[in-house]
């Protein structure tokens, strides 16, 4: 049965308590640990990573003041996302294969925008800075 997208444990350390929530584009996920068996082609929409409160720190000091991208530290398998598959088995019907650049590009353009408020001195919150930076890094890291 098909349930949808479900909040998983923490990606770094497997809490069930989880206070924030990292999107990614699918193909970001292939930089993540124990990825390989993961068809990222299939996934519909967005990746959700679930970090703890402890882990939350962690990742902000590495993407705010160390400059890295905190991807290869989670683990793929905690990672929440729907598989084509899953609403090939609902709708009983066969799908295409998602094209994943809409997707990217209106999470690069969200996370340009976000860059740029935080630049002209806008509050946005640190989680949707750490979240834009990581999507762009972690994109532009695939790209070359």
């Amino acid at each position: 049965m098909y349930t949808g997208k479900t909040e998983k444990p923490c990606c770094l350390c497997g809490s069930p308590e989880t206070s924030a929530r990292i999107d990614i584009p699918p193909r970001a996920l292939q930089l993540c640990k124990h990825s390989d068996p993961i068809a990222w082609q299939d996934i519909v929409g967005d990746v959700s990573m679930y970090v703890c409160e402890s882990d939350w720190e962690l990742i902000e000091e590495l993407v705010l003041d160390v400059g890295v991208l905190p991807l290869s530290r989670c683990n793929a398998a905690r990672a929440s996302f729907d598989l084509r598959e899953d609403f090939e088995a609902l709708l009983n019907d066969v799908r295409d294969e998602p094209d994943q650049q809409p997707l990217e590009a209106e999470m690069l353009s969200a996370a340009a925008d976000a860059i740029q408020a935080y630049e002209r001195g806008e509050d946005i919150g640190t989680q949707r800075l750490v979240q834009a930076r990581i999507v762009q890094w972690a994109l532009a890291e695939l790209d070359e």
